[in-house]
Order: structure tokens, then sequence, then C-alpha cells
């Protein structure tokens, strides 16, 4: 792999590290702010809310751009809105910079997708995008974990700096992992072509089913501190292990299917998607066993983003008559997913701290039964298409 892929992991590391580090933070935000965790809850979905609206939008209005310039300008705004979240005592005003940080976030995420696959060959493009994605099952496994810790140990706030402060070497390896280059030629489809890529059953279908099943993983993730502390009976010390192990076996899932998803994306699907419903299930029922919580978060981990990985490479692969704007079809496909999933888990809280998983559960279960009345066939080579009939 070209060393400007692991570069640019890097920088998704510190993203990732932010998109998902509400999840160990909570309760004490909410706490300090005034508001219930259920409102609270609403800072990661106004982040995944950003993420959508900003992909295709901002992905548009760079496509032309120097591909170097895009990713340092967004980075450096994803910076300045973390250090404005870290010192403001306004509930609307953090939502605000959650916002533009995920603005940046989208902006970023979706040109350095479609810079990604334009490194690689056509083959590859899902083995380069699990390196990619690698920056965030790593930020799971250390950045989200290290936030939980900061947090409880400094309060929430130090870990807004902390995510600001690690722009700073992301912003280096940039500068130096890719050559500062030109405008994109005028070449190529026209935006309203690519647009009208979006009018594709194939590729409306594939981003559907990531969206369903990375909305059963923000679900469960977004209020996993709840599910240790309350149905578990564990201190709080223990919400950054469970987020240890969900982020080794996020970062094992994504390895696994970057090796697979090029050519046999099926397999992937047909094995990985029944067991994560069920995994779902399990977790909800034996949430209050520390040892099945432990064991559960771990395999939920790997069967959850083996899953999304490989679906959003095949947005990828749909996409490729958009090839400006095919990573911020990827990034709306997951950040879908990341809005709704908070909102839907949620509404369950009343129902108790497992209520989220089993809302996983369903969700997850509503993309099995999507794909299968939809009689979805992977295709088992690389380069091939989803084929409908």
């Amino acid at each position: 792999m070209p060393l400007p892929v692991y570069l640019l992991a890097v920088a998704v590391f510190a993203m990732g590290t932010a998109e998902f580090m509400l999840a160990g933070l909570l309760p004490d935000l909410a706490a300090d702010l005034g508001v219930d965790v259920a409102t609270a809850g609403l800072l990661t979905s106004a982040f995944a809310v950003g993420m959508v609206a900003g992909a295709p939008l901002i992905a548009a209005l760079a496509r032309r751009w120097p591909p170097r310039g895009s990713l340092l300008a967004f980075l450096a705004l994803f910076l300045v809105a973390h250090v404005l979240g870290a010192v403001t005592d306004d509930f609307a005003v953090l939502l605000a910079t959650r916002i533009v940080a995920a603005l940046a976030n989208a902006g970023f995420l979706a040109v350095a997708l479609t810079a990604t696959a334009g490194l690689v060959a056509p083959d590859r493009k899902g083995r380069a995008l699990s390196i990619l994605l690698g920056g965030t099952t790593i930020a799971t496994i250390a950045g989200v974990p290290g936030g939980a810790l900061l947090g409880a140990v400094f309060g929430w706030r130090a870990t807004f700096w902390a995510v600001a402060v690690l722009c700073l070497p992301a912003a280096l390896g940039i500068l130096r992992g890719l050559p500062a280059g030109e405008a994109r030629a005028t070449a190529g489809p026209l935006l309203r072509s690519e647009l009208a890529e979006l009018r594709r059953p194939r590729l409306i279908l594939v981003m559907g089913l990531g969206a369903l099943v990375n909305a059963a993983t923000f679900g469960a993730f977004t209020y996993i501190a709840p599910v240790v502390t309350e149905a578990a009976g564990l201190g709080t010390l223990w919400v950054p292990v469970v987020l240890v192990l969900f982020g080794v076996g996020s970062f094992a899932g994504v390895a696994a299917a970057g090796r697979l998803s090029d050519h046999r994306p099926g397999a992937v699907i047909a094995v990985a998607g029944p067991l994560l419903a069920l995994g779902w299930c399990a977790l909800g029922a034996w949430a209050a066993i520390p040892a099945a919580l432990l064991v559960l978060a771990f395999v939920q981990g790997a069967l959850a983003f083996a899953v999304g990985s490989t679906l959003i490479a095949r947005v990828l692969y749909e996409a490729a008559g958009a090839p400006t704007m095919a990573g911020s079809y990827a990034t709306a496909a997951l950040n879908v997913g990341a809005a709704a999933g908070p909102v839907v888990a949620g509404l369950t809280l009343g129902t108790g701290p497992t209520g989220p998983i089993w809302a996983s559960a369903v969700l997850v279960a509503a993309a099995l039964l999507l794909a299968a009345r939809g009689r979805v066939v992977f295709a088992s080579s690389a380069g091939s298409p989803l084929v409908t009939r």
C-alpha cells in the first residue's frame, strides 16, 4: 500500500476519536451542562447529521481543489471546532461546534476516500479502505477509551482538548505524505452526471444496507456507558475497558474484511450479518453478566465493522461512475446510520439501559430482511457490481 494511505489513516484516527468519544463521556457531560443523557446523545446525532449533509455538499465544492490543500483546510476547521467545544458552558454552542466539526470531518473523509481509491489498483479498493478505516478502529481501541479515561480523571473537556492536539501530527503527516499538487483536472464527468448515479437502485440499496448496519453500531455504542455501569453494575473505569475490547474487535473485523471484501463480499455478509444480529440479542440478554459483556463487546466490534466496512467498499464500487463524489456517497451512507442510530436507541432508554442494544438487533434484522426481500447477490469478483434481480 502507498505511504499516503497510512498517513491519511492517522488523520482519520484523530477524527474517529472525536466522532466516537462521547460514548464514554455522556453521563458526566450531561450532568455538567444540565441536560439529560438522551439529550446529550443528540451531540452524536448532530455530528452524524453534519456528516450526512456535509459530505456531498463539500465534496461537490472541493471536487476540483488540490487534495492536500483541501485536507489541511478541513483538518484546521476541525481543530478550531474542538477548541471552542472545550471552552463552552452552553449546550447549544457545543451542539453547534459538533455540527461544524462534522462538516469538516465530512469534507476530509469524502476527499480522503476518493483519494485513497485513486492511489491503488481498481481491485484493491477494499483493502485500501480497510487501512483508512483502520484509523477509526484504532481510535476505538486507543483514542476513545483513552478519552473516556481522561474524561473520568480530568473531566470531559480534557478529551476535547486532546482531540485538538491530535490534529497537529495528523496535519504534519498530510504535509509530508501528500504532494502539493495542482487543482484537479476539469476533464471528467460533470457534477450532474455524478449526482445522477444516485438514481441507480443498486447504489441506493447498498447505501441503505450500510446505513442500517451503522445505525445499529452507533445506537449501541453511544449508550454503552449505562450498559456497563447500570446493567452490569461495574464502575465507571470499566467503561474504557469495554470500549477497548470493542475497538480491538473492530480492528480485527476491518482487517479480516479488508482481505475479503474485494473478492468475496457475499461471504462476509452472509456469515457475519446474521451473527451480528444474534450477537446484539445475546448482549441484550446477558449484559448483566460482566464476563459476557466483555466477550460480546469484542465480538460485536469485529462483526459490526466487518459487515459495515464491506458494505461501504461496495458503495465505492457501485459509485465508480462518480469518481470525485464516490467518497461522499460512502460517507453519507455511514453517517445516515450514525445520525439515526442514537436517536432510535435513545427512544428505548426508558425501557432500561439495554434498550439501545435491542434496538440495534432490530436494525440489523431490518437490514437482513431488506437484503433477503431484494434477493441481493454480492459479486464474487472485485470490480463487479452488486447484482439484483
